[in-house]
């Protein structure tokens, strides 16, 4: 995930506003308790979410994976007063662990989460989102976009998180594993989709950006 010098990357966090203390919290018992804590936001990516969502003010978010609840205490941050985020996730093992967090929040009654398969439940969804962000299990990246495409409000936002793949999506020669693959497809549908104009951000792991005509 790492695309650029440590020290820039480190002079860069030094100069965006630090997380608060439950994020840091939240960062520091995902790393001790928790498998696999690259998978988490953390600081700067924490802190580009946050601006995002300040800058749209979103009334309605929904979120595909929802992991330690990083990033959705990050987006909660930029709704408006009767806002609302959904974020939905699978892993049960992690339920007390988010929730304990998630209670602990000044945006706890903003955070909707839910232990619910994402295939199965966005269909049942009967809101429109002003962002969706995309952060969940990578064989399904194409089809949430799709489902959740008319869901979203025209001039609304769909965020996917991951999708340079450590640098493995400019692979083209060799074996390319299959999430490689994946994310190369997902990334030239999205550049095809006419229905959007997008940016890719090469923050972290990667940030595509697609807007809604």
């Amino acid at each position: 995930m790492e695309f650029i010098d440590e020290a820039l990357d480190n002079y860069c966090c030094e100069h965006s506003s630090p997380e608060d203390a439950l994020l840091a919290k939240l960062n520091r018992e995902t790393h001790v308790k928790i498998l696999q804590p690259r998978m988490l936001s953390g600081h700067f990516q924490g802190r580009v979410l946050s601006m995002l969502s300040k800058m749209i003010r979103p009334e309605r978010i929904l979120e595909i994976g929802t992991y330690t609840g990083y990033s959705a205490l990050c987006l909660a941050e930029g709704l408006t007063e009767t806002g609302k985020i959904i974020t939905l996730d699978v892993n049960v093992q992690l339920e007390d662990f988010v929730r304990t967090f998630i209670s602990e929040s000044e945006y706890a009654s903003k955070i909707d989460y839910r232990i619910q398969d994402a295939m199965q439940h966005i269909p049942e969804l009967d809101e429109l989102f002003d962002i969706v962000f995309i952060d969940a299990d990578k064989q399904n990246y194409i089809n949430y976009y799709h489902l959740v495409f008319d869901k979203v409000k025209p001039g609304g936002y769909i965020f996917s998180d991951n999708v340079l793949w450590s640098g493995k999506v400019v692979q083209t020669e060799g074996k390319i594993d299959k999430d490689t693959q994946l994310l190369q497809e997902f990334n030239d549908m999205i550049q095809n989709d006419d229905r959007v104009e997008n940016v890719l951000l090469p923050i972290r792991d990667g940030i595509m950006i697609a807007r809604k005509k």
